[in-house]
């Protein structure tokens, strides 16, 4: 059924790009370069969660000075919500629709998403839909999500293993909870937390919506004789999933589960977002992206 609705918005994507006009630029005319960055987020109405995205966007700025910054969210849950709350944010097409008007011509789309999963490919569709368009932008390019390779997966240990809470003692396990994902993109957790315990083995990552659960985890918390657990989001913020399915007090919680297992647990509620050291990731995948132009 997802794959389904995803044709489907993928279509209604290029018909919204081909009937709008030609964003302001006449025929036989050479726009000046305006070069533009559209940061582009999953998206959450928590309020609390928002000091990620805004930290995002004051570490993007003071890298890229001269150049302005858009947003754009693909969850239209989220987008729903907000304009009930009389908030209205631009969904991807949106917001590149605005860019043009705006006479930008080389535009740095840049994914906030932790991996390379459905919403990163359906985003590309889209951008890849607005590069198709004559008279419209010179130049449009996506940026890799924060694991979009290697290189990538080194510097996110380092960005993990420096953040650890000071307070942490070696016996204690740091249990990392990711969105996770049906796409086959779900293994970068599993490749990462491999990597992860190569430095720390008592660090692991979960997911919410998809593989290890942390039913998986805890028989391996428990054979390790682990009597407390921190618990932090993998995700750019910490929103719903963080404070409900991690942190909540739902029996099925992760924080639940780990107490009636035996275990006591901290819990750090920021996101990724709210570190520089997984920020300055996106910043240069920004830069990488700005360098093609």
């Amino acid at each position: 059924m997802k794959k389904k609705i995803s044709v489907i918005s993928s279509v209604l994507v290029l018909l919204l790009v081909l009937t709008l006009p030609a964003f302001g630029s006449h025929h036989g005319t050479v726009k000046p370069e305006k070069k533009g960055i559209l940061l582009v987020a999953f998206g959450s109405s928590i309020p609390e969660a928002q000091v990620a995205f805004e930290h995002i966007g004051k570490k993007v700025g003071e890298a890229f000075p001269e150049i302005p910054v858009r947003w754009a969210f693909t969850s239209q849950m989220i987008r729903k919500k907000m304009a009930d709350e009389g908030k209205n944010l631009d969904s991807v097409a949106q917001g590149l629709a605005n860019m043009a008007e705006e006479g930008f011509t080389h535009v740095a789309v840049q994914s906030l998403h932790t991996i390379p999963g459905e919403e990163f490919h359906e985003l590309k569709q889209t951008v890849r839909a607005f590069a198709h368009i004559p008279e419209g932008f010179q130049t449009i390019s996506t940026g890799l999500p924060l694991l979009g390779d290697q290189k990538d997966m080194e510097r996110v240990v380092s960005a993990i293993i420096s953040t650890i809470p000071e307070q942490r003692k070696p016996e204690d396990a740091l249990v990392l909870m990711g969105h996770g994902t049906p796409h086959g993109s779900n293994a970068f957790y599993t490749a990462l937390m491999w990597q992860l315990q190569l430095q720390d083995p008592n660090v692991f990552i979960g997911a919410v919506e998809g593989f290890p659960e942390i039913n998986d985890i805890l028989p391996i918390l428990q054979k390790r004789n682990i009597k407390k657990v921190w618990l932090m989001p993998f995700m750019s913020v910490a929103g719903d999933h963080a404070r409900n399915d991690m942190a909540g007090p739902e029996k099925d919680s992760w924080k639940s589960v780990l107490n009636h297992g035996g275990m006591n647990c901290e819990v750090i509620l920021r996101g990724t977002g709210e570190y520089d050291e997984f920020v300055e990731i996106w910043i240069d995948h920004i830069r990488n992206t700005l360098n093609r132009f």
